[in-house]
């Protein structure tokens, strides 16, 4: 299904969901598409003139936003806060390879962004280990089980179950970002809330500026989700 905005088409998903309350529609700039969330019992066709009648909000939304990032031979990535040449030779090994401020990776040429992306997930995963043992550390919490995501909405996660979830792409957010993120998630595992109490514990283990982190994600948080992005 698709929904016409302007002189262009753009496909069209619709999530019937049991807790919906009202009808919401949205831009998903990353995918290039619309999303339309409803009530389960809420008509389809209500909900379609809905998205319509949101037209030209959702193609102003559109025309605002930043292209993709396509990983290709000399693309710039930001890794760890620092620009990086994507640098592709048939003459590289096939493991990308950091090499001062570029990404050093062989094999067939269409494959660099599948191997590019594969190695900054698993950069990720290792310096989230170092992080989540170091704010455990200094809260006094057991080691919880980690894992990698690439969640659209959030940067991280803390379950009942003392496990954390953190978004790979953090991997390219400046240390002190990407470190908030870590810490944001270790004090949940003392308060799973967000009261004063959770606040109060992780400005006590975490080292940075916080606000600071916050305010670089709200403001370039969104293309750190386009890096690898189709196009659209």
């Amino acid at each position: 299904m698709e929904i016409e905005l302007g002189d262009r088409f753009y496909p069209l998903r619709i999530r019937k969901l049991a807790q919906a309350r009202s009808i919401a529609v949205s831009a998903d700039i990353v995918k290039g598409e619309v999303c339309l969330t409803m009530p389960r019992y809420a008509p389809t066709a209500q909900a379609l003139r809905f998205a319509q009648s949101k037209s030209q909000w959702l193609a102003a939304r559109f025309a605002e936003a930043l292209p993709p990032i396509p990983i290709v031979p000399g693309a710039k990535l930001a890794f760890k806060g620092e620009p990086h040449r994507v640098h592709w030779s048939p003459d590289f090994r096939r493991q990308p390879e950091r090499r001062d401020l570029e990404i050093c990776v062989g094999g067939p040429e269409d494959r660099v962004a599948s191997r590019v992306l594969s190695w900054m997930k698993d950069q990720a995963r290792e310096v989230y280990a170092d992080d989540l043992a170091y704010y455990c550390a200094r809260a006094d919490q057991p080691l919880p089980t980690l894992s990698i995501g690439d969640a659209r909405r959030r940067w991280g996660s803390c379950s009942g179950r003392k496990s954390i979830r953190l978004n790979w792409r953090l991997i390219m957010a400046p240390p002190m970002v990407r470190r908030s993120v870590v810490a944001h998630e270790v004090a949940h595992l003392e308060h799973m809330n967000h009261s004063p109490d959770f606040y109060g514990y992780l400005d006590d283990i975490f080292d940075g500026d916080r606000h600071k982190a916050d305010d670089w994600l709200k403001q370039h948080g969104a293309a750190l989700h386009l890096v690898g992005a189709s196009p659209r």
